[in-house]
């Protein structure tokens, strides 16, 4: 049955605080499934079932999945879309919410990150699946446009910045495709875009992890700050120490955050590590 007729049939009112636009077009959910490069060992979660669309569409190329939703009006809605389906568990809670245990206890192992994610709350949940211990191989994500355009920026850009840097120093980012706003039902008041991050925390040699992302997040504090300046305020570093790193890192003493890329940021949370023992 389609999606908006159970809709209708349910009585389903669309809540914007949740940011509800659901997928209804077959042929892009099958494209998100290949961009995920889902096979029938593959364990997924899902982060905003919604209506469901792209949960059925997991199902028939994953071993199973299992979906967090937190508006549980979507109850009804959920029992028709996903009926029949033996491989998938819906949770009704708030995965903000959830520690990682909590979710990682629901897979026998790994598991990669599928999702329609509501527009409010992407970067909250890339950083916490980036920042805390969850068992995440991959991540394949429906993000804004927007948002995907910051997680693939490069130095000197207005894009580029705390996430883009934390990102990237663990994984590999790609732009898999673009997605036309009238492919959602409400339709959005923006285009979106599907990107793939798939996990590599050995590409860079970080030699404490929660330093470098202590260092990123100081780096992009105060955008109009030099970088020296917001080290300071960060860690109590004098000038003169600081400046002595930058010449051994061969930074320039007026850097500012943006301007280092990942392996220059990779080195200098290296050096402080070492600098504050």
């Amino acid at each position: 049955m389609e999606i908006n007729q159970i809709i209708k049939d349910t009585n389903f009112e669309f809540k914007k605080k949740f940011g509800q636009n659901f997928i209804t077009d077959t042929n892009l959910l099958e494209s998100i499934c290949a961009d995920a490069g889902l096979t029938n060992a593959d364990n997924v979660l899902e982060i905003g079932v919604g209506a469901g669309t792209l949960t059925r569409a997991l199902s028939k190329h994953a071993k199973k999945v299992v979906g967090y939703e937190i508006d549980k009006s979507l109850v009804y809605v959920l029992k028709r879309s996903l009926q029949g389906l033996n491989n998938v568990d819906v949770i009704f809670k708030d995965f903000l919410r959830e520690t990682p245990n909590d979710v990682n206890k629901n897979f026998d192992g790994a598991y990669k990150v599928v999702a329609n994610l509501p527009y409010y709350i992407t970067t909250n949940i890339i950083f916490r699946l980036i920042e805390k211990d969850f068992n995440v191989k991959s991540l394949t994500l429906m993000v804004q446009k927007e948002v995907a355009e910051r997680l693939t920026a490069t130095p000197c850009t207005k894009e580029y910045g705390t996430i883009t840097a934390e990102l990237n120093a663990i994984g590999d980012v790609r732009i898999a495709r673009i997605v036309d706003r009238t492919m959602f039902e409400p339709e959005p008041n923006v285009d979106s875009a599907v990107i793939t991050i798939s996990f590599n925390r050995g590409k860079f040699q970080i030699d404490d992890w929660q330093m470098y992302q202590k260092v990123v997040k100081s780096a992009f504090s105060m955008r109009r700050k030099t970088l020296s300046n917001c080290l300071k305020s960060s860690f109590g570093m004098t000038h003169q120490n600081i400046q002595k790193l930058f010449e051994e890192l061969f930074i320039p003493a007026n850097a500012r955050g943006e301007e280092l890329d990942i392996s220059k940021f990779v080195q200098l949370s290296n050096s402080i590590k070492n600098y504050l023992i």
